[in-house]
This record gives C-alpha cells, sequence and structure tokens, in this order.
C-alpha cells in the first residue's frame, strides 16, 4: 500500500511540475502545429514535451488511486468476512 501511495504522491508532483513549468515557459503555446497565428518552433515542441509528461503522470496517478481504492475495498471485504489480514503493508 506504501508504494501506491508514494507512486500517487510523485506522480502528482510531476503533473504540478509540469503545468507549473508550462505556464512559465510556453503560457500562450498551443503544444500542436496548427495555429492562428505563427509561433516559434521550439515553444511547440517543448509545449508538446511538457504536455506528454502530463499527461504519463496524470494516468500514473489515476492508475495509482485505482489501486489504492482497490486494496482499501479489499482490506474492508477481508473485516466484513471476518477473515484477518495475513499480509503485511
Amino acid at each position: 500500500m506504501r508504494a501506491a501511495l508514494k507512486m500517487f504522491c510523485l506522480s502528482v508532483a510531476v503533473l504540478a511540475a509540469a503545468v507549473v513549468i508550462a505556464q512559465l515557459l510556453v503560457p500562450d503555446i498551443v503544444p500542436i502545429a496548427f495555429a492562428e497565428e505563427p509561433q516559434p518552433a521550439w515553444a511547440v515542441m517543448t509545449a508538446f514535451a511538457l504536455r506528454a509528461i502530463e499527461l504519463i503522470a496524470a494516468a500514473v496517478a489515476v492508475i495509482a488511486l485505482a489501486m489504492l481504492a482497490g486494496m482499501c475495498a479489499q482490506r474492508g471485504l477481508r473485516r466484513l468476512s471476518g477473515g484477518t489480514a495475513s499480509q503485511a503493508d
């Protein structure tokens, strides 16, 4: 359970850092090449890379959160059924 919690916290921290860096470095850049006005290539590539990091970190956070919810549900079902938890965290 601790490993899933660590993964969740780490991915949330990476997501927050990527969002803040994107707002500081490329605030008004669309991470695709098609925009109404010309955008510098470095800014588009930076925005694209930061968006990819954001999406990967968000996916890892969702998976870790689902694992945590599953573990909590499994513990709750064990308690309801009267069984004892033989495994340690």
